[in-house]
């Protein structure tokens, strides 16, 4: 029966984000891709935090180096935007590998600080490095030229770009549901709940935890690659650690054990924020306020109290 109405709800709002820029202002089909974006960041980081129990406060780090990546390429070669994608996926892969190597080892709070000493030096990198990054001002002026794949799009049309980081958040939020469905996720589940009892069962814990953080990396770099175009600009902001703070928020707000509480967390965040910033001036206040709330009040997040009080009605 849940299944069933997560089906249905996942179908009519999938109908509804298509329609998005057909019903809705300019100003809400930037704010709605907005949270496509950032519910992709906090789905990846999901992977690593709600399904193998890693607390990590870095993951800021592969965001933000994917937006640069695509920043660069974009500025130095002017390739298509699909395989600037690509490369922010792969590059935020490899760093991704290289700070998990050194951290999976780790366990809890030493595994979450480890993390966020890794983020902050890549922020202090990005930071300092101005030839390359732009320092404080960032990467700026980059144009987006062709889709790739001989698909002729106008990617500068808001319109034309919502639709195009649905489909690609679409297939990347459907690739992250089949591995955290396979034998894989399910291992990965077991690990959260017990890394004892599945190393004696013979499995390499750390290898396990490895992949997770590489396969989370990437997608964290594939939001990334698609906040850049979006905000027109690749800046440190987006390596900071405030920013690694947004994808744990909305994770546990809209609910950790379950898939898409991320990305309901993603779309509760971005509106709280926007409609809170249009009358007050204290906005992070009232904002921290309504979201501690939130969290002491529904105990497994949006969705998983809601879909809880459903089945409650049900019978």
């Amino acid at each position: 029966m849940k299944s069933r109405i997560l089906l249905a709800c996942l179908v009519l709002a999938i109908a509804a984000l298509v329609a998005v820029p057909w019903l809705a202002s300019y100003f809400y089909i930037f704010i709605f891709t907005e949270i496509l974006i950032m519910g992709l960041f906090a789905a990846s980081f999901n992977l690593v935090f709600g399904y193998t129990g890693m607390l990590s406060f870095g993951h800021a780090a592969f965001f933000g180096v994917g937006s640069y990546a695509t920043a660069l390429v974009l500025i130095h070669l002017q390739w298509p935007f699909l395989a600037c994608l690509v490369v922010s996926m792969g590059v935020s892969a490899l760093l991704a590998l290289v700070i998990g190597f050194l951290s999976v080892r780790l366990n809890e709070v030493y595994f979450a600080m480890l993390t966020l000493a890794f983020g902050m030096m890549v922020f202090a990198i990005a930071y300092q490095w101005r030839s390359v990054t732009g320092g404080s001002d960032g990467l700026a002026g980059f144009t987006l030229g062709s889709f790739g794949l001989g698909i002729d799009l106008t990617l500068a049309n808001p319109t034309v770009y919502y639709h195009v980081v649905l489909a690609i958040v679409g297939i990347a939020a459907l690739v992250l549901y089949i591995i955290c469905r396979s034998s894989f996720g399910m291992i990965l589940k077991a690990i959260r709940q017990n890394p004892e009892r599945v190393s004696f069962a013979g499995l390499n814990v750390r290898t396990y935890r490895l992949v997770a953080f590489t396969i989370a990396g990437s997608f964290a770099g594939l939001a990334g690659g698609l906040i850049a175009p979006f905000l027109r600009v690749a800046s440190p902001e987006l390596l900071h650690w405030s920013t690694s703070a947004e994808p744990v928020l909305m994770s546990i707000l809209g609910g950790t054990g379950y898939f898409l509480g991320p990305f309901i967390g993603s779309a509760v965040f971005v509106l709280l924020e926007t409609w809170i910033t249009s009358f007050t001036e204290s906005w992070m206040l009232v904002l921290g306020i309504i979201l501690a709330l939130m969290v002491v009040f529904f105990r497994k997040g949006l969705l998983g109290t809601v879909l809880d009080w459903w089945m409650e009605v049900k019978k």
